[in-house]
């Protein structure tokens, strides 16, 4: 069978199974590109002639060339563009290269499952040695300062900055705060409803927030009610759409340039500190794997390994035995 015939109907195998639009996009890139390279490197076009071999030998080339050097299709836009990119050529992590095998694998599974091949070459390829990096987090000064920072009587940055402490005081993503509507919120039981079809992990869940964030809220409501009629809770002003994750991501770059923070961090970093405060707060890890979404708590566990030493200590001195024990 040919790969690009049989890498099409994939997607169209994918489609069929509601996956989400980012994650389809994601196997399709790295199958376009692992085809690619199986036919200008080791001249394979059928998908019954790959073998664990050929696996092995992408994963030395990807280890080896630069990144966004190699395109399924030479000359396209986007690999004009990629030239001007400031890591360019810049080495691929294992991080990376993980993920091409990771989108990859699925496609060899499905051959199997369709009985086009009888083994999938991946079975014997373990993912490469990852070195964790610690997560960077806004300490409480930060927050305070970045959330002073915003201009709350100009409807951008005021919903801007609700949207932050949604996601700093309830833990949701981005894209699930992004498209929370009106319906979804309970202001009396302070709670906010995530329907299947909005989540990550496809599974609803019920977040919470505090009274500081009701009362927050409330007075955003009424602001944006007054400016834009809209059934999103934290829609663009002039059209009442939802706002795009990009677009929300380059606010926040701005927002965090101007407030003088200096760390490396993204939206993404409110939701990792939720996490570590409701840790640091005694939270225990089945809860909060629950509120975030994750679909098990070994992936919560695996996240959030990264706190500080010196937090560390500071919990280590409340459970102390010999400091809890009267003994002269």
């Amino acid at each position: 069978m040919e790969m690009g015939r049989m890498i099409r109907a994939f997607m169209e195998y994918c489609k069929s199974k509601q996956l989400r639009e980012k994650s389809m996009h994601s196997y399709e890139q790295a199958l376009k590109l692992f085809a690619a390279w199986l036919e200008d490197a080791e001249g394979i076009t059928q998908v019954e002639k790959i073998k664990e071999m050929n696996i092995r030998r992408y994963i030395i080339e990807l280890q080896t060339r630069g990144k966004y050097t190699f395109y399924s299709r030479k000359g396209t836009p986007s690999s004009d563009n990629a030239v001007r990119r400031r890591d360019y050529n810049g080495t691929m992590t294992n991080v990376t290269i993980n993920n091409y095998l990771r989108n990859i694998s699925p496609f060899f599974t499905w051959l199997v499952e369709i009985e086009v091949i009888q083994k999938s070459p991946m079975t014997r390829i373990k993912e490469l040695p990852q070195q964790r990096k610690a997560k960077e987090y806004l300490e409480d000064e930060e927050v305070k300062t970045l959330l002073r920072s915003m201009n709350t009587g100009y409807f951008p940055e005021y919903r801007d900055m609700v949207i932050m402490m949604i996601m700093l005081d309830s833990g949701t993503r981005l894209g699930e705060t992004l498209s929370i509507e009106m319906e979804q919120i309970d202001l009396l039981g302070r709670s906010i409803e995530l329907p299947a079809e909005k989540t990550k992990g496809r599974t609803a869940r019920t977040v919470f927030f505090s009274r500081k964030v009701e009362k927050e809220l409330r007075h955003w409501i009424q602001f944006k009610d007054r400016y834009c009629e809209s059934n999103y809770a934290f829609p663009v002003k002039h059209s009442g759409r939802m706002m795009k994750v990009s677009q929300y991501e380059s606010n926040f770059r701005k927002y965090i340039e101007r407030s003088g923070i200096k760390k490396h961090i993204s939206p993404h970093t409110l939701r990792n500190n939720f996490a570590k405060r409701c840790l640091l707060s005694g939270m225990d890890i089945y809860t909060l794997s629950r509120i975030l979404g994750h679909s098990s708590v070994t992936v919560t566990e695996q996240a959030y390994l990264d706190i500080y030493d010196k937090e560390l200590k500071g919990k280590y001195y409340k459970f102390s035995p010999l400091d809890n024990i009267y003994y002269r």
